[in-house]
């Protein structure tokens, strides 16, 4: 068995037939591709790693990476911290009415709701517990709504300081169209564009309590008609939560406001 597999999700272009792995290893495997569902059922290593074409995975990282899989063995799933311009930006909590906010560069171990939308961390185990990616979402919510259907298969994520990847700014560019777009990603802005609000509601509706969605509604006035296009979101909130192993105290764990320890 190969200890990792990495997914590059990438947006197909002149370049794209170009690409090649970064280094070769027995125990690697790699998958350059648009399809976010389509090679799922071809994974062989005990770790997934998913990717944005402008993240570094290299030995370093895959190397700590080992370290702590090695270490928490009661965790499914890492949001390693992304450092680009001399700043690191971590995973995701809940955040009653803003939906979602980053956690701080100084967070220390925490359990967290997703990563942010570049990297983010599975065991074999969990994906096939958790099934595949809603492609309904802009490709930018898939691992946030992925990682909190995976807390509802009983899945835990973990932000560890020292898990990092590198974002090749040289990169940020071609990969978005500008690096400001790739940016409001990491830091957590996009979370706050007029674009993104239908979208999290939606994510909400399927995979956090109702008091977490009405708090959003509340600060959000325009997602009150979309109570009344639930009809498929139903189906995904009843087959996300029907068996749900997330209690209220993980949910505290996951969230911006948790109580100190």
């Amino acid at each position: 068995m190969r200890q990792f597999d990495v997914f590059v999700f990438d947006e197909p272009g002149e370049d794209f037939d170009r690409w090649a792995p970064p280094f070769t290893d027995p125990a690697l495997g790699w998958f350059h591709t648009d399809r976010w569902n389509g090679d799922l059922e071809k994974l062989e290593a005990e770790w997934i790693v998913f990717a944005h074409p402008s993240i570094k995975i290299d030995r370093d990282f895959l190397n700590e990476l080992a370290i702590e899989t090695d270490s928490f063995p009661m965790v499914d799933a890492f949001a390693p911290r992304v450092k680009a311009r001399d700043h690191f930006f971590g995973g995701l909590a809940v955040d009653g009415s803003r939906g979602f906010s980053p956690i701080g560069e100084e967070e220390e171990l925490r359990y967290v709701a997703a990563p942010i939308p570049l990297i983010g961390v599975f065991s074999r185990r969990i994906i096939q517990r958790t099934g595949l990616f809603d492609l309904t979402l802009p490709k930018e919510f898939r691992l946030m709504d992925y990682s909190l259907r995976m807390a509802h298969a009983g899945g835990k994520m973990f932000s560890v300081p020292y898990l990092v990847a590198h974002a090749n700014e040289n990169d940020l560019g071609e990969a978005t169209g500008t690096s400001n777009d790739l940016f409001k990603v990491i830091d957590g802005e996009f979370l706050k564009a007029e674009s993104s609000v239908h979208p999290l509601w939606n994510m909400l509706y399927t995979t956090l309590p109702v008091s977490n969605l009405m708090k959003f509604t509340a600060c959000h006035p325009t997602t009150v008609l979309d109570f009344f296009k639930t009809r498929e979101l139903k189906i995904k909130r009843d087959k996300a939560t029907a068996l749900s192993k997330l209690t209220e105290k993980h949910l505290r764990d996951i969230s911006a406001k948790r109580k100190s320890r």
